[in-house]
């Protein structure tokens, strides 16, 4: 599978301050601003918002 700019890896960074962070891949075509998600960060011990880091 040829990888394109339409769907770029992007990495999600906690706002929990702790440095942990997910890698994904997402839709620019669907999702043009930056992703927001809650997921569990495993250094805080709890789910936190993850955002996209550039």
């Amino acid at each position: 599978m040829a990888r394109s700019e339409l769907r770029p890896v992007v990495t999600l960074r906690s706002t929990a301050g702790t440095g942990f962070a997910y890698v994904t891949r997402k839709n620019r075509r669907n999702d043009p601003d930056r992703m927001v998600l809650r997921k569990f960060d495993p250094v805080a011990g709890r789910h936190v918002e993850f955002r996209e880091a550039r």
